[in-house]
Parts: C-alpha cells; structure tokens; sequence
C-alpha cells in the first residue's frame, strides 16, 4: 500500500517510492529503492523536501500518513478552488499557431544552443542576441498559448537544456500574462525563463545526465548552477535584474528550503517564484536520460499536492489557470467511456475544456475523431480521469491536437 507521510517520520528498511518534489531537487534519480543505507537517510532528511511516497508492501510501516484516496481529494478540492470562469479571449487556432510554433521552436533551439555554447567558451552573452528569440515565442504565446508550451515539451534528451529554456520563457510569458502584467513586464518575464539555466553549461554532462544516484559532491556541483549562471550574466551586456534574480533564485522555496540562499516568502522576488513554477513544471514533464517525464495533466496534479512550502499559492493558481488543469494534449477518460485529447482550454471552465474524441473504451477500437466541447451547455459529459497514454498504446497525442507529427527537438 502507498502512503505520504512527513520526511521526519522515515526509517531505515522503508521502501521510498516517489519524493514529493521534482527530481531535480535531490540526488535520488533512480526513483523507487528501498532505504537500507543511513547516509540515504540523512541526505534526504537535509535537502528540503517535506514528505515522501513509501509502499508498505516492499519495506517497513509507520502510524499515520496520507492514503492515495485522501491525497487524491486534497488535490480535487485544491484545483477546483482554481477553477472559475475566465475573461473570453480571441486565440488562432490551434492547428494553425501549432505549425508555426513548430518553425520557432526550431530557430528557437539554434539560437538559444548557439548562444549557450559561446557562453562556455567564455564570450560574454548578449542581451541583444536573446531578446529576439524572446519576441518571437512571445507572440506565438500571445496569439496561442497552448501551441509552443505544447511543443517545447517534445525534448531530445541529449539537448534537453535548450529547449527546456525555450519552454521556460514562454510559460513565463503566459504567467505573467494571466498575472495581468504588461508587455515590457511580460517580455521581461520571458527574458529571465530564456536565461534562467545558462549556469548549467558549466556543469559537467556526466553530471547533469547521470541516470543513477549522485553523490554528494556531485549534487552540490549540480546545485552550484544558479550561482554560476548568475556570474555569467553578470559578465554580460544589457542584462537586467529580473533576469539576474531569476536566474540566481529559481531554486528558492517559500518555506526557506530552497537554494542557494534558503530565501523564504517575501524574500524570494515575484519573478523568481514565477520561474520557480514553471521551471518545475517544464522539468517533471520532459524525458530525460535517467527518467521519463509525467503526462502535463499528472505533473499538474504532483505539482498541486507539492505546492504549500514549495511554490507560492497564488502564483501556482494563476500558473494552472495559465496552461489548464488538464494542459493541451493531456489524454482524459470521459463518463461516457470514451479517450479525448485535450486540445483547447475554454473561458467557462478549466474543468471543460474542448476534446478530440476518438477512442472507444465499451468497443476497445478507435473511432472518427470527434471535437467535443465539454463547457457547452448542451455537452451532459464530464472527464471522469487523466489517462497515460502508453497504458492504451496510444502514441499519436500529439498529431491528435496539433494536426501534425512532431518528432522532438
């Protein structure tokens, strides 16, 4: 049986199955293992994480704790205090903003792998090569946000970086947009997720691809990269504090367990806990060499039962009312026994969002693709779950909502 409970209450012989905290927040990669060794036990117990998954039928039990059913509806009755209806806004559609968003995620990529790689080399970065590469994924957010964030999820493991930055700027961009900031604001925001992990290039990639547990010189090493980046664009020309400070403070939690200066609340700026979520929520949703990432529904959810000590509440809410509660291309399981791909969020409900239909559960068989828009008033159907799609064998998600195939960058 899997339980939560507090990192406190943890003991030799349990059998950890899953921190809660985004994998790059602790040196234990390899995921589900059973504690057995008291250095494990002390790591943990001093990285900043408040509670863990154990599975009581592969090591030992504790009092108390947390059920997955008790779990589950902590997070339902938190994401639909989120839910409320929103402001119509006129949007492209998606198919269309999404074949543009691909040629951007692909010029993106170049110039942001470009601009990175002269930085290791040790020329100074240059606020004027970045702010195009922030304008144009700042437009396609604008026009769509759905489309790129989407996209930029599709990561080729070995330049995983690069684009993680790409989708980190432009989920900044559509935060800060649902924040109500203004363009300079908005653009600013964009600017600090497109730099934020430049210290990474400093950090060597047997490190930083590891599939295994680091040590512990290995994870300070991984951590020392907000305050290499920092020293990098310090070294630049025309970069702004709100990059600095974003970059340097990403890692911030608000209950002061963060790094690299264990900041708590008021003291970690509103941009740096801006990029706080959404670096996290691009990090557990991507495929990296040592763990597949979450579906964008799942991620939304982890992200949920995380959120108090980790992410500011009111940022998280504005960021999940942003990309949705079941994100574009989420795979849902309808009452009706039906599969949909999420491909719109809708004003009324971010529990309703506009579907392409097109599995049976009742027949086991594909059917035509069907658009079904949940929120209208005559739609007598609900989503009843988010769905993996590998337990169906189902790997065309991404044509389903987008219209096209996309191989990752």
């Amino acid at each position: 049986m899997l339980k939560r409970i507090p990192v406190q209450q943890l003991r030799l012989g349990m059998y950890i199955h899953e921190f809660c905290g985004s994998w790059m927040e602790h040196p234990f990669w390899r995921g589900a293992f059973l504690l057995d060794d008291p250095k494990d036990l002390k790591i943990i117990c001093t990285i900043g994480l408040a509670e863990v998954w154990i599975d009581t039928s592969k090591g030992h039990d504790v009092e108390g704790g947390a059920s997955t059913a008790a779990v589950a509806a902590e997070v339902d009755a938190a994401l639909a205090q989120v839910d409320s209806p929103g402001k119509p806004e006129p949007r492209a559609g998606i198919a269309q903003e999404a074949a543009r968003a691909v040629k951007i995620c692909a010029k993106s990529k170049q110039a942001v792998a470009s601009m990175f790689h002269e930085a290791r080399m040790g020329k100074a970065l240059d606020v004027g090569d970045a702010l195009p590469i922030v304008e144009e994924i700042s437009t396609s957010v604008m026009r769509n946000p759905g489309a790129l964030i989407s996209l930029a999820r599709l990561k080729n493991k070995d330049e995983y970086t690069y684009m993680h930055s790409v989708a980190v700027c432009a989920l900044m961009v559509a935060l800060a947009r649902t924040m109500g900031f203004n363009d300079l604001q908005t653009r600013q925001a964009g600017l600090a997720g497109l730099l934020h992990d430049v210290g990474k290039m400093m950090i060597p990639t047997s490190i930083l691809d590891k599939p295994g547990k680091l040590t512990e010189a290995e994870f300070e090493t991984m951590k020392s990269h907000p305050v290499e980046g920092h020293r990098m664009l310090l070294e630049g020309s025309g970069i702004g504090e709100i990059a600095l400070d974003v970059c340097l403070h990403h890692h911030e939690k608000v209950d002061g367990s963060g790094y690299p200066h264990g900041l708590a609340g008021g003291e970690i700026s509103m941009y740096a806990r801006m990029g706080a979520v959404c670096d996290v929520y691009d990090a557990i949703t991507s495929n990296r060499p040592y763990k597949n990432g979450w579906e964008p529904a799942e991620s939304i959810r982890k992200m949920a039962e995380w959120s108090k000590g980790h992410f500011d509440q009111r940022i998280f809410e504005a960021f999940v009312r942003s990309v949705g509660i079941y994100p574009i291309g989420s795979l849902v399981r309808l009452e009706s026994d039906h599969l949909g791909v999420v491909v719109e969020q809708t004003a009324q409900s971010l529990l309703r969002p506009i579907l392409m239909v097109f599995f049976s559960i009742k027949s086991n068989a594909r059917m035509p693709p069907e658009l079904l828009d949940l929120s209208k008033p005559a739609c007598k159907d609900k989503i009843v779950s988010h769905e993996d799609p590998l337990k169906w064998d189902i790997r065309d998600t991404q044509a389903l909502w987008s219209g096209m195939e996309v191989t990752p960058w």
